[in-house]
């Protein structure tokens, strides 16, 4: 089979590969389409090192169609197009023992620490495939694992009907929050970030959110002057390695300071550098700080949402390569970051 492989830290290639074997309560799928993820740059550039060993087939974004199943396979049928759940948990840490996957001391993904998506093939145990409706597009399909991580944040900061939120940053993460929030909340939802471009991609999704560029406007009064003074009840801090803007705090310092008395803060930016926050700010408003990491189970709360058409992840997607175009894919996304949120790989 044909697979996209890493086998130098800023190289792709399309190449010939062993198509896998299908293994006990095991699914074969045919990869339709697969998304590149801000892991995947990472990866790519060579950033999750040693972690990563190549060569490696990425991509644990991705849906296709069932064709072929093992002995043992009961729920999954050959034909029933799917999308796969790449999070692999040891279920013996303390963590786990609990049921809080998410928090694995060794967890690993399909795609990262293992060969995933960017292939013509995956075989993958039956627990980690949830079919999909067959109206929904390939393309959405392949994008129902980013959306996860906006439910499983919504969920850990425990978003309720009527909830003022803030979203810092309308990455990738940032859209798949706003998302999930869209289904849970009528709310005001306000996204903040530096990027134009990037506002603009999320209000083409859900036109009645405000925008507000923390470049060019103060990112605070502006959240006070939408709620009415009140501040927002939940802040998302979704930015991970952030600009340094003068005169505006950090994401996370701008979370803690738009949220109302007893409020909350969700932190998902993976940032490999420190975050100053001045903690009579937090305790002040005898505030939350909680954090959130990939998924838990929310594919299927996904899946209902985008088969109700209460979602809409096209939004995200500005570009769409054959895989052997993976390559300028991810130049693409590292070379005009503005101008790019999410690219999928035709398979």
């Amino acid at each position: 089979m044909k697979a996209a492989v890493i086998r130098k830290y800023g190289k792709i290639n399309l190449e010939e590969v062993k198509k896998p074997e299908l293994g006990k309560n095991q699914v074969m799928v045919r990869v339709k389409y697969a998304s590149i993820c801000g892991s995947d740059q990472h990866i790519f550039r060579g950033e999750f090192h040693p972690r990563i060993h190549l060569p490696l087939i990425p991509g644990h974004e991705f849906a296709g169609i069932v064709e072929d199943v093992s002995k043992g396979v009961v729920n999954i049928s050959p034909g029933d197009k799917v999308t796969v759940d790449p999070i692999i948990w040891c279920g013996k840490c303390a963590a786990c023992k609990i049921g809080h996957y998410p928090a694995c001391t060794s967890l690993k993904l399909v795609g990262i620490d293992l060969d995933g998506g960017f292939a013509e093939y995956i075989s993958v145990p039956e627990s980690m495939i949830y079919r999909v409706p067959s109206h929904v597009s390939d393309e959405n399909a392949a994008l129902i694992e980013i959306l996860s991580i906006g439910f499983h944040a919504s969920a850990r900061a425990g978003l309720e009907a009527n909830d003022d939120i803030l979203i810092v940053g309308s990455g990738k993460v940032g859209n798949s929050i706003l998302h999930a929030a869209k289904t849970i909340t009528s709310g005001k939802i306000i996204i903040a970030d530096v990027l134009d471009d990037r506002l603009e991609m999320a209000k083409s999704a859900f036109s009645d959110i405000y925008t507000v560029n923390t470049r060019k406007n103060d990112p605070i009064a502006f959240v006070k002057e939408i709620t009415g003074g009140r501040g927002v009840d939940i802040a998302f801090e979704a930015v991970g390695h952030e600009k340094e803007i003068e005169g505006r705090l950090n994401p996370i310092r701008l979370c803690i300071n738009a949220i109302r008395g007893a409020g909350k803060v969700c932190v998902l930016g993976l940032s490999d550098h420190p975050s100053e926050i001045l903690m009579k700010e937090l305790i002040w408003k005898e505030a939350r700080i909680i954090a959130s990491r990939v998924s838990h189970g929310e594919f299927s709360k996904v899946i209902e949402a985008l088969d109700k058409g209460k979602v809409h992840p096209e939004s995200m997607v500005t570009g769409i390569f054959e895989l052997k175009d993976a390559q300028k894919g991810f130049e693409f996304l590292e070379n005009e970051p503005e101008k790019h949120l999410k690219i999928l790989l035709k398979v």
